[in-house]
């Protein structure tokens, strides 16, 4: 492992020859043609000293495959860009993108712990997903998600530039340092997250070991979320971003912490036993009693949150998506800015769940796709006029011209029922981690994942997948959480020595000002199910907690 499937590869000139030895050989110019690959297309090759955007110097290379043109007449391609260090480790990282793609972000390969797999000597690759997201400029906000009028573009999205890109980019670093690569990584967060849990199902012996981030998964499902967030807030108030002052999520927060905070042993603001904090805490209390007008909600206040931490249903009472979990991490600006209030004035200061959530859910989610006005109104309106009953089917529908559904190529073939036999047998090892708090999917979509996962591998999930829930953590790093830590160390030892993960020691982010009282500090992530309890010691070190 791995086996690659590479079509009509060729090295140019007898350079490769001369580069046939060890992975530690002098490698090729950094030069367009120093590659030969059906379709490749290099448009930028340059060398890269060390600066502040360039941890190590390396070679950049920029390029395109598969070019084509879309049922939609526009040009698409599945664009790249390729970092191949100067003292390279032998090794590669497919660093999986998020969001609706559309942009080749740097491929630096940035981990959990604040550091970057290019710094550490991995070749990176990183792609667009095969599309731009500035093709249609004409549509306003809409823009970025109208790709999802091309059929190949939404596959591309869904699983394809995956497939089609990572057997030429670990050709091309092969033919560029003239030998094997010895372990291949994905790594990716959020929608990046999910291409890798989509690898693992559809391309079990491309990766040995994949690092899974807040993963969206169930991404078409989670969009229908946007729509009942959005009519529940309008419940409130006609301007949905201020359903909810920040006094009254830090109301919220606060009344989590003093239901749930010393369910593990010791109040120091991390709620480490989530499911216990979800048997325990009633948003009820919250409620302002007859007379009362201060440090309370209003009763549409708490019925609006107990519904939408219910999660969608349509009128027969179908689940539609998952429950979220009750965390502290509701007062975090994060929760905010995805559903509720952005700092984006184009956007109007709307939340990101009512203009990129909207567009996606209308163009990509939907089939047919749904043409949406780019604009702040017209996109909040289409969440507001959204029917559960017959609009939430269109994630599952096809046509003729698109054969495959959301849910086809967005989530992993067999995520309802999950058992990974291809990639376990492949010998492939998984670590997830995901904050309790992420206001986009559900930590508990997540953790019902894992069981099911579990219990299709007769209790032994945990011998191939690891996963870590991050009290307090939204989506992505920063909250009130420990939300630093090394997974990447642990996922490399369990590949490459066999050292099953244990434990994860966390500590805070250097920028995270909202956890001053744990700055110094360090707490333990214990894989599910266990849960980190303080056993008595220095209450600022996670090795006073033990897994139970």
């Amino acid at each position: 492992m791995p086996i690659r499937t590479i079509a009509a590869f060729s090295v140019l000139t007898a350079a490769a020859a001369l580069h046939s030895g060890a992975a530690t050989a002098q490698p090729l110019d950094c030069a367009a043609d120093s590659f030969a690959i059906d379709g490749l297309v290099v448009e930028t090759a340059e060398h890269v000293e060390p600066g502040e955007d360039a941890p190590i110097s390396h070679c950049r290379i920029v390029g395109q495959i598969d070019q084509r043109e879309g049922i939609d007449g526009m040009a698409y391609a599945i664009g790249f860009e390729l970092r191949l260090p100067d003292d390279w480790n032998g090794d590669f990282v497919h660093q999986f993108n998020g969001g609706n793609d559309g942009a080749i972000v740097p491929a630096l390969g940035e981990l959990p712990d604040g550091t970057t797999a290019l710094s550490q000597g991995y070749a990176v690759v990183s792609s667009n997903a095969g599309h731009r997201g500035d093709a249609h400029p004409e549509a306003g906000l809409a823009g970025g998600a109208r790709f999802g009028f091309d059929p190949e573009a939404r596959s591309d999205y869904g699983y394809s530039a995956v497939a089609k890109l990572n057997p030429v980019a670990t050709a091309m670093v092969e033919a560029y340092y003239g030998g094997d690569i010895a372990h291949t990584y994905g790594v990716g967060r959020s929608n990046g997250g999910r291409h890798a849990m989509v690898a693992a199902a559809r391309m079990p012996e491309a990766f040995d070991g994949l690092l899974v981030g807040y993963p969206g998964f169930n991404l078409p499902k989670a969009a229908i979320q946007h729509a009942w967030d959005v009519q529940a807030f309008k419940s409130i108030s006609d301007d949905i971003r201020t359903a909810y002052s920040q006094d009254d999520l830090d109301i919220v927060a606060s009344a989590v912490l003093a239901a749930c905070d010393n369910l593990d042993g010791l109040e120091d603001g991390i709620i480490a036993d989530t499911d216990a904090c979800q048997a325990t805490f009633d948003i009820g209390t919250v409620q302002c009693a007859e007379g009362q007008n201060d440090q309370c909600l209003s009763p549409a206040q708490v019925e609006a949150l107990r519904t939408i931490h219910a999660g969608p249903t349509n009128s027969a009472g179908e689940q539609l998506y998952s429950e979220w979990a009750w965390d502290r991490g509701i007062a975090s600006p994060n929760w905010r800015f995805w559903k509720l209030e952005s700092t984006v004035p184009p956007w109007e200061n709307m939340p990101i769940i009512a203009v990129m959530g909207s567009a996606s859910l209308a163009q990509i989610f939907s089939t047919p796709p749904t043409e949406i006005e780019g604009s702040p109104a017209a996109l909040e309106n289409f969440l507001l006029e959204y029917d559960f009953d017959t609009d939430a089917e269109a994630i599952y529908a096809t046509t003729e011209d698109f054969p495959e559904s959301a849910m086809d190529f967005m989530t992993p073939p067999g995520a309802d029922d999950p058992e990974l036999a291809a990639y376990r047998d492949a010998g492939g090892k998984m670590i997830i981690y995901h904050g309790v708090s992420d206001p986009v999917f559900s930590v508990l979509d997540t953790t019902a994942w894992y069981e099911a996962l579990d219990a299709n591998n007769n209790g032994r999930a945990g011998d191939f997948v690891k996963f870590y829930r991050v009290p307090g953590m939204g989506h992505g790093h920063g909250g009130t959480a420990t939300d630093s830590f090394d997974a990447f160390s642990a996922l490399t030892a369990w590949v490459e020595d066999g050292t099953a993960p244990g434990p994860l020691a966390a500590s805070t982010t250097p920028d995270n000002a909202l956890m001053p009282e744990l700055a110094d500090a360090t707490r333990k992530l214990c894989p599910y199910p266990a849960v980190p309890r303080y056993t008595g010691g220095d209450e600022a070190s996670h090795e006073s907690f033990t897994c139970e």
